[in-house]
């Protein structure tokens, strides 16, 4: 027994490190931690801070500065950026031949993973880098005439606002805006005014799932369905909605869909995708041509040249880490997050909520102000004072300070948000 103790010991100490063993303790109890909660129900799980604690250990962010601005882009978990790294070294052994004679035939099986968890046909997804390429591939690709008319939001993203406001300009269309006063909690109210600004001369809603600068869940679903009565195509934003609500792109009937893998999905930075209704592919020109631009095949709208194949083959692993927690089981955990530091400042002097603590409008972003003090100001502080990452906002009837928390965010961050607020606003 001893010398076979000794021989093994001696084994392990030329072929593991510390760290190694370290890091492979942790991986084993991140397991262990997901195999726990999964075992309870939604309502036990969520609130079970010992076990997200130990979820946590799988994410190598920074334990002074707390990251409260993961709607901007996620950290990712570290066996997602391992896998990154290693794709990337095996990249560079012999580039022309690991990235485009193996890697490249890699984006099959991650095509199904995709089309798997949006609930879609493999053949309707395209691996992009992020939902501005994505989105502005539809925006640039539809073919509208002079005169055609766009239905969109002032709350929209910028880039997209952007895009739409350059078509515009460039090919003679009219964008009829719409303007809210978030939050909103009535989802006719919503519908109403995009059904307003339609005419006859409408071709296409412009449809942002979850508004970036407060949280507001739109009513997707049903207004695509109005949409469609009026054949109208809908184009649905769905940066901050894709692996962050439980809901699958299928369920929606959207016409065409957009997002980032690298904030809520927590994939590689610079990873994103694209979903086409199968029956719309052919008639949407894609960005960067390929030989076949009038094709019915979505590869068409992956035509990019040299890119990087190291973060798309990476995303796998993050599909993987987020189907290991469970959709609906991450939804509502990041809800309990949102509702639990807003519930505790909502009553504080001077401070107000801008986002509707409803589920179903909002999950994990929230939106917050505190009378007298500009967005800017306010954040400052927070990161000065308190060194708490926000993000400020003050963008069309929307002003104040973005919080939003992500699953390896625990409750007693979140009193350290709480107690920061309560320091400002008291002053």
């Amino acid at each position: 027994m001893a010398t076979s103790r000794r021989s093994f010991l001696k084994r392990g100490a030329s072929a593991l490190t510390l760290s190694t063993l370290a890091s492979q303790a942790m991986a084993e109890d991140v397991a262990d931690a997901l195999l726990t909660i999964r075992r309870k129900s939604i309502n036990e799980a969520v609130t079970d801070e010992l076990q997200w604690t130990r979820i946590a250990q799988a994410f190598t962010v920074s334990r002074n500065i707390l990251n409260l601005n993961n709607g901007g882009v996620s950290p990712q978990p570290k066996v997602v950026q391992d896998a990154a790294i290693r794709y990337y070294q095996f990249c560079n052994e012999a580039p022309t031949y690991h990235m485009w004679q193996l890697l490249d035939k890699g984006r099959e099986p991650l095509r199904a993973k995709l089309a798997q968890l949006g609930g879609v046909s493999s053949e309707e997804i395209a691996v992009n880098r992020n939902a501005t390429e994505a989105l502005g591939t539809v925006t640039w690709g539809l073919s509208l005439e002079k005169g055609d008319e766009v239905v969109m939001s002032k709350q929209d993203y910028p880039n997209m606002v952007h895009a739409w406001k350059q078509k515009e300009l460039r090919d003679g269309i009219k964008i009829k805006w719409i303007s809210f006063s978030f939050p909103i909690e009535n989802d006719d109210d919503i519908i109403r005014q995009f059904v307003e600004a339609s005419t006859p001369k409408t071709k296409v809603w412009h449809l942002t799932h979850m508004v970036n600068w407060n949280g507001q869940i739109l009513p997707v679903k049903k207004l695509c369905a109005e949409a469609r009565k009026r054949s109208i195509k809908t184009i649905v934003d769905g940066a901050h909605t894709f692996a962050h609500l439980d809901f699958k792109i299928s369920d929606l009937n959207a016409d065409y869909f957009g997002t980032s893998l690298h904030k809520w999905l927590c994939a590689p930075f610079g990873t994103g995708m694209l979903y086409v209704k199968k029956e719309n592919i052919r008639n949407l020109w894609p960005l960067f041509p390929n030989d076949s631009p009038q094709s019915d095949n979505i590869r068409k709208f992956e035509t990019l040249g040299t890119r990087s194949f190291a973060p798309e083959q990476a995303i796998g692993e993050a599909i993987l880490f987020h189907e290991s927690i469970g959709g609906k089981l991450k939804e509502e955990r990041l809800r309990y997050l949102k509702n639990y530091w807003c519930e505790k400042v909502a009553n504080i002097k001077r401070v107000k909520l801008n986002t509707s603590l409803k589920p179903e409008y909002s999950c994990a972003l929230a939106n917050f102000s505190i009378e007298g003090m500009e967005p800017e100001q306010l954040s400052s502080r927070l990161f000065n004072e308190f060194q708490i990452i926000a993000s400020p906002v003050k963008w069309e009837n929307i002003s104040g300070v973005r919080i939003t928390p992500h699953i390896y965010t625990l409750t007693k961050d979140l009193d350290r948000l709480v107690e920061a607020i309560s320091k400002i606003a008291s002053i």
